[in-house]
């Protein structure tokens, strides 16, 4: 009874609380250029960001149709019925649960010109922590992956694949949340090398598309 009482109240009170903050929020969207030509060349793309920084990520996407991978955990229902009020579709499925329908699933519909978005670092972690799945994904369906990221901060430039600036309106000036609410720039420009069973950032390079 409680916890369907949870998902008739919270799905509506946290996509208001989420629109809220992003009418509240002075933002400006960075990189927004690149993520354009891909879509002019007919691309579709996979959005890959931490865990940590999904709140605002539903103001985020500017494409056509979009399928979001989310656990089978209860949460992860909530998660779904949120997004779903922002027009996103959702595969369900994580690396304990599910994943392998869930991967098959997001191939198929890559490979059909769907855009994919995905944490790659996942709920469990570690935390900003490259997981093989979203490479793996990126290899079965050729499609690029293009960092996103939000940040609250005084800092003049982000070098992230999108990144979000924003300013409280009342407060004149741009506040740093990057440490306080463990946000940390991400940058594009980076490679990924492999560590055991996950992978994990080394020096700066450049994206490229996966090769088959």
């Amino acid at each position: 009874m409680i916890h369907r009482l949870k998902l008739a109240l919270i799905p509506p009170l946290g996509a208001g609380v989420i629109r809220l903050l992003g009418m509240s929020l002075r933002t400006r969207i960075e990189g927004m250029e690149a993520v354009d030509i891909l879509y002019q060349r007919g691309s579709a793309i996979i959005f890959a960001f931490w865990h940590s920084r999904q709140l605002m990520m539903p103001l985020a996407y500017r494409g056509k149709r979009a399928h979001v991978l989310i656990g089978q955990h209860r949460d992860g229902e909530l998660i779904h019925r949120i997004i779903a009020r922002f027009g996103l579709r959702s595969v369900r499925g994580s690396t304990t649960r599910g994943g392998g329908s869930a991967f098959r699933r997001l191939v198929e519909l890559g490979r059909a010109g769907q855009d994919l978005v995905v944490t790659p670092d996942g709920p469990k972690g570690p935390r900003q922590v490259v997981k093989e799945g979203v490479i793996r994904l990126a290899k079965a369906t050729s499609l690029p992956i293009v960092p996103v990221t939000f940040s609250c901060s005084k800092k003049k430039s982000l070098r992230a694949g999108i990144a979000f600036r924003c300013r409280i309106p009342s407060a004149g000036a741009f506040i740093s949340a990057d440490r306080r609410f463990g946000f940390r720039l991400m940058s594009p420009t980076r490679r990924w090398r492999r560590s055991g069973s996950s992978w994990k950032r080394l020096s700066t390079g450049s994206l490229r598309r996966p090769m088959k």
